[in-house]
């Protein structure tokens, strides 16, 4: 985030919000604060709260109870069109009867500014998303890439201290949208103002995000960096959600102050002992998981698990097993490209050490990661 994002973009601040509709609660009491010129991404399966959340700072939601902020005021109450915030959907919404300069051109005429200033700042909103040489053409005559990014110099050319957008790339296809998601996180840097963007891309998320707000069943279960959501997940739905992740429900063995489990019929080593009151459950990424055949290179300290080869996949740069355990589950590993192979149906042995994997508390919400 530069020093001049912090200047132009508008903090938010969420505290205690809630929304129901009648018995249903969309948002249940979140709180959540956006720095200035930060890009924060809302992220969650279909359902999870985060376009409620997006409605609720825009102002087309009203809040049931607590409070919100944008640029040190609050705006409950306030309607939409008086927040002064640009706002990007998926559906462009672009006017088929106006060109794209004139669409452009709209917010300003209604902000009643100067045709010359209009004219300006139309031509400095379109270079910035490069759309410039269209300023003349109608949305009928321009790809859906291209709308978007008409749709986007529309938001930002009134120079709002906050854009709010979303999904506004789920219609396009994955070459584009990835091109996009670059030329987005560009415009955020040299504009310095505040982005909150929804998604359920975990990619998408990782790729834009200063930080991201993991949503599931209308609660935040954790805000952090993309590497903090990866490396250090602080619930087994955020560590399910971010990323591939192998799972392995255990047993401890021995009292509290063990950090040895039972998986799939196997002793493993904990990151450190099990004090929760649920049973624990290792996750483990598919970079931290070694394949080998059985008694091949053994190092001390790694731990063991043996299994069958269900699924091998080539990417490439390297491949992907799913290794089916003792027990029936399934763990995931990605491998880099080298000489050795496994086929299906080939008995393996995985490795790993304690350390590398993250012993969470089991939860039965975490396996609801559709989107």
């Amino acid at each position: 985030m530069s020093e001049t994002g912090k200047q132009r973009g508008a903090a938010i601040d969420l505290s205690a919000v809630s929304k129901a509709y009648g018995s249903f609660r969309a948002l249940d009491d979140i709180s959540l604060h956006v720095e200035p010129g930060e890009f924060m991404t809302l992220l969650g399966p279909s359902g999870s709260g985060k376009t409620t959340t997006l409605n609720v700072i825009a102002g087309f939601t009203e809040v049931s109870s607590g409070s919100l902020q944008v640029g040190g005021r609050s705006v409950v109450g306030v309607p939409a069109h008086k927040r002064n915030i640009g706002v990007v959907f998926q559906h462009y919404a672009l006017f088929p009867h106006m060109t794209v300069g004139r669409n452009v051109a709209y917010p300003l005429a209604l902000r009643g500014i100067a045709k010359a200033e209009r004219e300006a700042r139309v031509k400095r909103a379109l270079d910035m998303v490069r759309m410039a040489d269209f300023a003349h053409r109608y949305p009928s005559e321009l790809s859906g890439g291209q709308q978007q990014r008409v749709a986007l110099a529309r938001a930002i050319v009134f120079d709002p201290p906050l854009l709010l957008m979303d999904e506004p790339l789920g219609a396009l296809d994955k070459k584009l949208r990835e091109w996009l998601q670059l030329e987005i996180k560009r415009i955020h840097r040299e504009l310095g103002t505040t982005f909150v963007y929804v998604t359920h891309d975990q990619e998408e998320a990782l790729v834009l995000s200063d930080r991201i707000a993991v949503f599931n069943r209308g609660k935040i279960e954790q805000v952090g960096t993309g590497r903090d959501l990866y490396d250090a997940p602080a619930t087994l739905f955020v560590g399910r959600f971010i990323g591939d992740s192998t799972v392995l429900r255990g047993r401890p063995r021995g009292d509290r102050s063990s950090t040895a489990l039972d998986i799939a019929g196997e002793t493993v080593t904990a990151p450190h002992r099990h004090a929760g009151d649920t049973q624990p459950v290792l996750l483990l990424r598919p970079e931290k998981l070694t394949i080998r055949r059985p008694g091949s290179d053994r190092r001390d300290g790694h731990n063991r698990l043996s299994g069958t080869v269900s699924e091998a996949i080539y990417l490439g740069s390297g491949s992907k097993y799913e290794v089916r355990l003792r027990d029936g589950s399934t763990a995931i590993v990605r491998s880099p490209l080298t000489d050795t192979s496994f086929a299906i149906g080939e008995t393996v042995e995985l490795c790993f050490r304690g350390e590398d994997a993250k012993l969470l508390a089991d939860d039965s919400t975490a396996d609801t990661t559709l989107t």
